[in-house]
Order: C-alpha cells, then structure tokens, then sequence
C-alpha cells in the first residue's frame, strides 16, 4: 500500500506573528527566500506524496498563487537572461498535483480535516501541519516519510511525536503509551491522548508534532466529535474515540530539528539554522553573529 495523498491545513489565524500576519499568511512568510509552506510541500513529496489538498481560509489566497504559473515573470526572467530563476519559478507550479479548499469557519484542526473527506475518498492519506517545518540531515529520511514507514509497519493511524520539556505539555497534544516500558523505542502503541494537559497532571511528555497518517475511519469519528472548550473540533479528540472503539493507534518519534514557525523563536531559529546552510550566505552569517556576540 503506498500513501499518496496530504492534506496541509493551512487557515490558521497566525495570532501569534501579529502584525506581520495581518496581510500575509504566516505560511508565506519565507525562511531566507523559500516560504514556510513550500518547505512542507516539498517534505511531503520527498515522502512519496503525489497529490497534496492544501486547506486555506479567505485571507490565504498568496498561498494558492503562489503555487501557481506566473508566466509573465517567467517570461521577463527569460528576456533578463535569467532562466535559471524562470525555471525555478516554473518548477514551484510543477511540484506536485495541489489542490484546495476553503474552511469556511475556524472551527479547528480537526474540521480542517473533514474538509478533505471527498479528496482522501477510502485512501490513507498524511496530514502534514503548514507551519511545522522539520529539518532532517542529508542522511535521513524526512520525518513525513518516517511516519508513514510506521503505518505501514503497524498498519495503524500513526502520529508524529518527539520528547519535549515538561513545562511545555501545555501547548501541545500529549500521548499516552499503552505501555509505559515502550515509550524508549522509536515506534509505540498508544492508549490514549490529552490535548493540552496541565503540567501537573501530565502523564507523558511526548507531543504531537505536525504529522500524522490516517485511515479514511477518521472521519467518522470527526462526525462524531464535539467540540471543545475553545468552539474547535480536535483531532486528538477523534483519535480517542477511535481508540475506544479498538482501533490501533501507533506513535513514531521521528528524527529532525523542529520549528514552530507559528512562534517567533521558532521562525527566528529556523532563518538562522537555514541561513548557516546556505553556501551564498553562510560565511557572512557567521561573521555578523561574531559581531553580534563580540559587542
């Protein structure tokens, strides 16, 4: 079985990078020169996904156009005798088979999803969150595809996780092994999951980080989910009921550095970490940071 279908929500308000987000969706705003939400199109492709649903709101159409033509650039990119920049404006459009969808309401992750059940039809598909880059080195697969390795492994909807710090539980949502003595190795079953805990009444410290896998059972058990405290329909929520029911739900910790480009440490952490990679601009990079440092 191959998973070759994503969904990419992508509607969020992006309350927290105010005011720069007023106008542009913080999905666009560009780590050095490539936006956050190409960074996540193309860690879906190299996982083997072929045709991605991006969920948008009506302020997000930037991100639709920029995954579209532009032919008139390309053709004033070409008359400059700039053609290695037409053809990688061209390639942005030819990246994948991009779909979308408006989420007419803000009414949370798990409505964003329900929004692809026509797209995903019976098939497994990813989810991969729109302001969740992970950076993998040379020699590792990219975090999407490690998770859907695990799918097909335990033939089972699985969830991205890593460790995180205790006092951080209370952002994310927390899994609960099924068995406290395999929360070590790389691949566990789940017997639950707690959006948000409070710090003191945690049981775990492993979160949900921007990837899943899911069998087409989700959605149903989105129907089924109401919503909480905050007017959103969780897909932490739904992935508890199907637990309740004896469906498998599995945990991968997958490798990589993640960042939340949703925060501002996690946007600024991220330009500097891409900054120093990039052969054009890294020794200068380098060499401000020692400015910086030496005053």
């Amino acid at each position: 079985m191959k998973i070759t279908k994503a969904i990419i929500p992508a509607a969020g308000l992006g309350t927290r990078l105010l005011p720069a987000t007023k106008a542009i969706p913080k999905e666009m705003l560009p780590i050095i020169n490539v936006p956050a939400i190409q960074l996540i199109v193309e860690e879906a492709v190299k996982s083997g996904i072929k045709d991605i649903l991006i969920v948008v709101s009506q302020t997000k159409n930037p991100i639709i156009d920029h995954f579209d033509y532009n032919y008139e650039l390309q053709q004033r990119l070409i008359k400059k005798n700039k053609k290695e920049l037409a053809m990688m404006i061209k390639k942005i459009g030819d990246i994948a088979n991009i779909q979308f969808i408006r989420q007419k309401e803000p009414l949370g992750l798990g409505h964003a999803i329900k929004c692809g059940k026509i797209f995903c039809g019976n098939d497994p598909f990813a989810v991969i969150l729109g302001d969740d880059v992970v950076k993998n080195l040379p020699n590792e697969k990219p975090a999407l595809r490690q998770c859907i390795e695990t799918f097909l492994k335990t033939n089972s909807c699985v969830v991205g996780i890593q460790k995180i710090k205790k006092e951080l539980v209370n952002k994310y949502g927390i899994v609960i092994p099924k068995d406290k003595k395999k929360e070590v190795e790389k691949i566990f079953t789940l017997k639950g999951l707690i959006e948000k805990p409070s710090i003191t009444k945690t049981i775990s410290n492993y979160a949900i980080l921007g990837r899943y896998v899911l069998t087409n059972d989700i959605f149903e058990a989105l129907e089924k989910t109401k919503v909480d405290q905050s007017g959103e329909i969780q897909l932490t929520n739904a992935l508890k009921i199907l637990i309740k029911k004896g469906k498998k739900v599995s945990a991968c910790q997958f490798t990589g550095k993640r960042y939340d480009l949703g925060s501002k440490i996690g946007f600024v952490s991220a330009t500097i970490d891409y900054a120093l990679e990039d052969p054009e601009i890294k020794n200068d990079i380098i060499k401000l940071i020692k400015d910086k440092v030496d005053k």
